[in-house]
């Protein structure tokens, strides 16, 4: 998302009316549907003039492109200014400007780390050249059409009123410098000759708007990534808030001795990068010959780590790099160097089987490391046996003698980057109030369903392109397939599932076949997935305006809450509040598992009601899948597209949606003529629409190993560049294919060439090349004399789905 995009010619106006500010935050309200804080408002209008002054040059084209805001996908970070054209090459580029309104700074010894003031004192930051290059691997990692296209990103950083006074521009922070050079007050004209080098042209093919429209890639999870990052390949560049608290826990990790113990609590909500922090502690402090472990209570994530690394190193290895926290009672005190403790909420006060060994976990890790790092959420313990929060982390820490440093996580990776969902989850759950009462969902794709089966299927079909889409419930079911496995435990109405395979274990979340099977908190939590479908049942529901939460709803087989009518009974007040807190939390932790989308269904009425009436209508409607997009077929299963069709008033062609057309029309050419109310538009689900798009059914088998018979394709009308390889529309008079009954195919393009003398390329042949599992298919060949007939209408972009 752009904030604010315009030529350079338009920003100098803008920026002449004296009201950039009022301009930019009324651009901000529009993309956004709220305000901003203050000081950001101030640093448009205080920085906007220094770029002003920067591009105040008539060698920098006046319809170079300028972007300021633009929001990375799937992130909460923010690229302050982006100048887009052409190099002198001709290559598209784009520069990445970090602004700065610094005017002073400390040295530190932590790796791209400075101090400098801000409104609550000094903090330890990033350096500026750091944030840049890590916005520019942000955006290389997420955004397709940037390595698709091939453009060419140049980050830098601008402090407009920084003197140098040899902090900033330390040898210290070389390395990072170079990658995106500084520069100060005194720099302005050392700015412009940098944007000179890499924008000499205008931005003629809407660079900007191609990266912000682009095909977003999937968002890399730790887990996939986890081999790769320990053979000491850069999978995650650290952001901002991820960057300090890494270079703190690595300071304290290497400075801690016996009579000098260091604890670290890291505090973050979901999706802020704990836990991706601390696999790269572990390696890190590991190849620094520091005696490490990672510490979780919950056994899913590290089951799911060590099924990644099986096979491709030892057993004991990866048992030496990964641990329960329940066997530190018995290790002698500052065995460790350091011990990486991830979901520190969830740790226990006993260990064992039957909760009779040791004294207390937090304090036996403290007692077992010279440094213990605690990576803690307080809103995610979901068990009565849970006691990590930081006030118990503080008590040991002192009753240990060892130096407590606090720090914490806020830029947001998952729900899309979005800290509004999280905000609005709190304040309806009643968790905590906040003034997000409503839910836009063009931030983050949460949908409300109506039946169990309308959930699942929803998420089967998001599970098709990536497996990274799972169903998880609050555990409100007896478990009754463990014993028999023909049984199914989760029945609502003609809705049956069963609890996760107990040959699956707590790794059920990565296996490729258990998109059929319902998870719940303890196989789910401390791991992420592309899209969750959550199934709310009758412990938690919403009465005369407040959210009850039942525990007698619950299974008895839920060890989470047991013994909790002992408790009631003991002392109820303390049981009541103890218990609200853990169905809260379950429920937060289950809605929160999704990187892209959350879909819930509720199973008390009321209680979904209440709900639909905490989202935004419109955003709503835009998100649903109207009948016309799940429809029951012949056989009374649901069928869900992988599109909506939009209303004519919805629709804004090419901004929130693309054509659909019958490849008859497809391939009978596009005609500018045609008029926009005489098509049907459908809206992507996650990609976001460009001009020359459109979405068709392809019916057959000849191309069934790309793409499946009836699945329906996002094509690009009049392709660029080689199509060699490529799939491709084609049409030529002399094609008679019997699955489209027309002159035209969808093939794979495959030319043959030879030089003129002149110097030019002249077709000799082209096939158009089937690939099929089914024999009987062969290439269709258009000799040398017909290849002038052939029209190439459109190019694949992407099989959506069936």
């Amino acid at each position: 998302m752009i904030v604010y995009s315009a030529t350079k010619a338009r920003f100098q106006e803008d920026v002449v009316t004296n009201d950039i500010d009022g301009i930019i935050l009324d651009a901000f309200m529009s993309a956004t549907g709220k305000s901003t804080a203050k000081a950001e408002i101030n640093s448009w209008k205080n920085s906007l003039q220094y770029m002003y002054l920067a591009l105040n040059d008539d060698e920098i084209p006046h319809d170079a492109g300028v972007a300021i805001e633009y929001h990375i996908p799937q992130t909460s970070n923010r690229i302050d200014f982006i100048l887009s054209g052409r190099d002198h090459q001709k290559r598209d580029s784009a520069i990445l400007i970090e602004l700065k309104q610094w005017q002073k700074a400390e040295l530190t010894t932590s790796d791209a780390i400075v101090i400098t003031q801000f409104k609550r004192g000094l903090v330890e930051t990033p350096h500026p050249s750091y944030q840049a290059w890590s916005y520019k691997c942000l955006l290389e990692d997420f955004n397709e059409t940037v390595r698709e296209d091939n453009i060419h990103l140049y980050p830098c950083a601008y402090l407009h009123n920084y003197k140098d006074d040899g902090v900033i521009t330390n040898v210290f922070y070389g390395d990072y410098i170079r990658k995106a050079p500084l520069f100060l007050k005194s720099d302005a004209l050392k700015l412009q000759r940098f944007i000179k080098t890499h924008v000499k042209y205008g931005d003629k093919s809407r660079i900007m708007y191609r990266i912000d429209h682009g095909k977003i890639k999937p968002s890399k999870n730790l887990a996939d990534e986890l081999l790769s990052m320990i053979k000491g390949n850069r999978e995650f560049v650290l952001i901002d808030d991820q960057k300090v608290v890494y270079e703190k826990a690595t300071a304290l990790a290497k400075v801690a001795s016996e009579s000098a113990k260091k604890v670290l609590i890291v505090e973050g909500g979901p999706g802020t990068g704990k836990s991706v922090v601390a696999i790269n502690l572990l390696i890190a402090l590991t190849d620094q010959q520091l005696v490490v472990k990672y510490v979780t209570r919950n056994s899913a994530p590290r089951l799911v780590y060590e099924a990644k690394l099986t096979g491709s190193f030892k057993k004991s290895r990866i048992s030496n790099m990964f641990s329960g926290s329940g066997s530190f009672h018995a290790v002698m005190s500052n065995t460790f160097d350091c011990l990486i403790v991830d979901e520190a909420h969830r740790l226990n006060e006993k260990s064992g089987m039957f909760s009779n060994l040791g004294e207390n976990q937090i304090k036996e890790i403290i007692s077992a490391s010279k440094c213990s790092v605690f990576f803690i959420d307080e809103d995610q313990k979901v068990t009565l046996k849970d006691i990590g929060d930081k006030e118990t982390l503080r008590k040991w820490a002192q009753n240990l003698n060892a130096e407590i440093v606090e720090v914490r996580l806020e830029s947001q990776f998952r729900c899309n980057g979005s800290n509004g969902y999280l905000a609005w989850l709190d304040n309806t759950l009643q968790i905590r109030q906040t003034a997000n009462e409503t839910l836009d969902t063009r931030e983050y794709d949460f949908r409300i369903v109506n039946t169990p089966s309308e959930l699942h299927e929803l998420i089967r079909r998001k599970n098709k392109r990536s497996n990274k889409a799972r169903m998880v419930a609050g555990y409100c079911w007896d478990w009754i397939s463990k014993k028999d496995p023909l049984l199914k435990d989760i029945v609502i109405g003609d809705y049956k599932a069963r609890w996760n395979l107990d040959t699956d274990g707590l790794a059920w979340i990565i296996k490729p076949d258990s998109v059929s099977e319902v998870g719940c908190i303890h196989t789910c939590q401390g791991l992420e997935v592309d899209y969750i479908g959550v199934i709310v049942g009758f412990d938690l529901v919403m009465r005369s305006g407040k959210v009850i939460t039942q525990p007698a709803e619950r299974s008895k087989m839920d060890k989470s809450i047991r013994g909790w009518k002992g408790m009631a009974k003991a002392d109820p007040d303390v049981a009541r509040k103890r218990l609200d807190t853990i169905i809260k939390n379950t429920y937060r932790t289950l809605m929160t598992r999704g990187q892209k989308g959350c879909y819930v269904y509720f199973v008390d009425e009321e209680t979904r009601q209440y709900f639909k009436n905490c989202v935004d209508t419109v955003s709503v409607e835009e998100q649903q899948l109207p009948r016309t997009d799940a429809v029951l077929n012949v056989r009374g299963k649901i069928e869900i597209f992988p599109f909506r069709r939009l209303q004519p008033e919805e629709a804004r062609p090419y901004q929130n949606c693309v054509p659909l057309y019958d490849l008859k029309i497809a391939a009978g050419l596009f005609s500018e003529e045609q008029q926009s109310e005489n098509i049907e538009w459908v809206e992507l689900q996650d990609r976001r629409p460009q001009l020359g798009q459109f979405v068709a059914q392809v019916v057959g088998e000849s191309m069934n190993r790309k793409i499946p018979n009836g699945a329906w394709c996002l094509f690009r009308m009049n392709p660029v560049g080689t199509r060699q390889g490529k799939v491709v529309l084609v049409r030529h008079r002399e094609i008679s294919d019997s699955e489209t009954g027309g002159h035209y195919t969808i093939k794979i393009y495959d030319s043959q060439k030879e030089q003129t003398p002149d110097g030019s390329w002249r077709h000799t042949s082209i096939a158009l090349r089937p690939d099929s599992t089914l024999p009987g298919y062969m290439p269709i060949v258009i000799a040398e004399e017909q290849t002038e007939d052939l029209e190439v209408i459109a190019e694949l972009v992407e099989v959506l789905g069936l």
